[in-house]
């Protein structure tokens, strides 16, 4: 028995070794270009009434339950969600928001799991249209540790990204005809 207890005891000091040695940091970024003025695109973003046609979480739970506070756009705006298994609940408050040129948000995960991080996106002209970037960056605490040992957060966020900023291009390209 004492054998199995201290393989036990090890397996354990070696998990929490290697956790304390992963980033106490994370971030997400993903970019692209798309074919309309900054002002359009930024448009799309800086109110929340509108992510429901791009995001993408918005399609994984049509059912999903959304209020919003504060101001209608913009600095003040508030967004809260509470959904299925797949999109959790949560809110967003946008926190910073400079005119076709930066949204700075504050995300605060309520489920599955309890985290708070910053959303930004940057929108900067490039030719005749806007070259966008999403970041989210945090901190990560032992679950998020742990959670990152078998699941890849970048690639898995990442993708989610990709898809709703596909979503953002057709909708502010056609915007812009």
């Amino acid at each position: 028995m004492l054998p199995i207890l201290l393989a036990l005891a090890i397996i354990g000091l070696l998990f929490f070794v290697l956790l304390a040695g992963r980033p106490d940091e994370f971030t997400v970024v993903r970019s692209t270009t798309i074919a309309a003025p900054p002002a359009v695109v930024f448009e799309q973003v800086n109110d929340f009434h509108k992510w429901d046609h791009w995001s993408p979480w918005a399609k994984l739970d049509p059912a999903c339950q959304n209020t919003f506070d504060g101001a209608p756009a913009g600095q003040g705006a508030g967004f809260a969600w509470d959904g299925n298994k797949k999109v959790g609940a949560g809110r967003m408050a946008i926190t910073e928001s400079q005119p076709a040129s930066l949204i700075r948000i504050n995300l605060e995960f309520l489920r599955p799991f309890e985290a708070t991080n910053t959303t930004e996106f940057t929108f900067q002209p490039e030719g005749n249209g806007t070259l966008i970037t999403w970041k989210m960056f945090g901190k990560n605490n032992f679950m998020s540790k742990a959670f990152g040992l078998f699941v890849d957060c970048d690639t898995m966020v990442g993708r989610d990204f990709e898809k709703g900023l596909a979503s953002l291009k057709t909708i502010a390209e056609t915007a812009a005809k």
